[in-house]
């Protein structure tokens, strides 16, 4: 996937029969200029003949995914027509299924959310119920939105790996109880009648940093901070799923070799010695939280941070432990595929963030193999608290506007 503002735009082709191909091409240019283009422009970005960008745009005009905002002026001549996506021109339901919340957003085709809504995810987690709940909420939310259902382009689901990606389905999440090859994406399209996108909730956060997020950077890796812990790697502005769409299970790195047993038979692996569920654990083990606290892990954990923050020394030796332990899975992975900048994000990483971003850098050098060549940039997302839902979403828009190869590929 293509970084809407780093990366150079795609090459069209001036052969007839590549028409759909140049058409998504010419959209992602200007999806990627926020200011807009004219004409003269994109088809000097995108190699395309002025006729061919001509044709296009008109295509894309009379679809309203585009519109002409205004003229601009570069020296002596006509004044040249900017061409703008048309916010209101296509949308997208994005839906991340974390096992304590469920996270529903409505996108416009620039990325800006128009609904939004977290609710509990079914405490029971039986497919139906999750199933039946989700579809609720997208209901709710297309009504709320007041968008017609047909500028829809369909519902991406970021679900808890491992996921089968062929076949849709959920196979066997560590915190969803009883999800052995769950068909969700088959699923929600039958709940919901739209056409459903599946993918990793990790896999997801990446693809929203590379629409929505800060711009800059063609290369990272995407620590998420859910009821689990999930990473994700970008290299050229290409998310690494791998051979089954899996890429990214870090829970069984080891983070503290003295730490808690894992269900794998190892000790202090990151599922058991990083999520805000452990964290919470150690601090009701040494008497910072009462055992009977209000809320979930999420209410508790930000607890936990306040004391930490406040000048509590177990809250802090708990988060800050937390900080050093994530660090070097983040440096593992950072050093395997040789990137420099991390990012964080998920519906826990608020809490932690500010003592994150003071002690990780710091960490990461400590542990970093290659720290005579270079450093490590560490931020937190520019998508929010919703990046995974927000992913979502951006998987469906990148498969109706994105312009990759496999368009290229004639019909037999």
């Amino acid at each position: 996937m293509d970084d809407p503002s780093s990366s150079a735009p795609r090459r069209g082709t001036n052969l007839p029969r590549m028409g759909d191909f140049n058409l998504t091409v010419i959209l992602d240019a200007v999806r990627r200029a926020p200011e807009g283009l004219s004409r003269v422009e994109l088809a000097q970005l995108v190699g395309l003949s002025p006729q061919t960008v001509s044709n296009i745009s008109r295509r894309l005009l009379d679809q309203k995914l585009i519109v002409e905002a205004g003229k601009a002026s570069s020296g002596p001549g006509k004044p040249r027509t900017i061409l703008r996506l048309n916010p209101s021109g296509l949308y997208a339901l994005g839906v991340h299924l974390d096992p304590a919340l469920t996270t529903t957003v409505l996108l416009n085709i620039v990325g800006d959310v128009v609904e939004h809504s977290v609710v509990p995810t079914p405490p029971s987690h039986a497919p139906g119920e999750v199933v039946a709940a989700i579809a609720t909420e997208v209901e709710r939310l297309v009504d709320a939105s007041g968008v017609p259902p047909e500028k829809i382009a369909g519902l991406g689901v970021a679900a808890p790996g491992p996921i089968d990606a062929k076949e849709g389905t959920v196979v066997g999440p560590p915190l969803l109880k009883d999800w052995h090859r769950v068909p969700l994406r088959d699923s929600l399209a039958q709940a919901t009648g739209l056409p459903v996108t599946m993918d990793k909730d990790v896999t997801a956060a990446a693809v929203a940093e590379l629409w929505t997020g800060t711009p800059g950077a063609d290369s990272f890796i995407f620590i998420y901070l859910g009821t689990g812990i999930g990473c994700s790697v970008v290299l050229n502005n290409e998310v690494v799923r791998g051979v089954s769409g899996n890429a990214g299970e870090i829970g069984h790195i080891i983070v503290d070799p003295d730490g808690p047993p894992c269900t794998c038979g190892l000790r202090g692996c990151v599922a058991v010695a990083c999520t805000a569920r452990d964290l919470v654990a150690r601090a009701v083990e040494s008497g910072v939280l009462e055992a009977a606290g209000e809320g979930g892990d999420l209410a508790r954990l930000e607890e936990l941070c306040r004391l930490a923050e406040e000048g509590n020394a177990d809250a802090a030796r708990i988060v800050d432990g937390s900080a050093a332990c994530v660090a070097k899975a983040a440096s593992v992975v950072a050093s395997a595929v040789d990137v420099d900048r991390i990012v964080f994000g998920g519906p826990f990483w608020n809490p932690v963030s500010a003592r994150y971003l003071r002690q990780v850098p710091d960490h990461l050098n400590r542990f970093s193999v290659v720290k005579g060549i270079h450093g490590y940039s560490v931020a937190g997302t520019g998508v929010g608290n919703d990046v995974g839902a927000v992913g979502a979403a951006c998987l469906v828009l990148d498969d109706a506007l994105g312009a990759r190869a496999e368009r290229l590929l004639l019909a037999r």
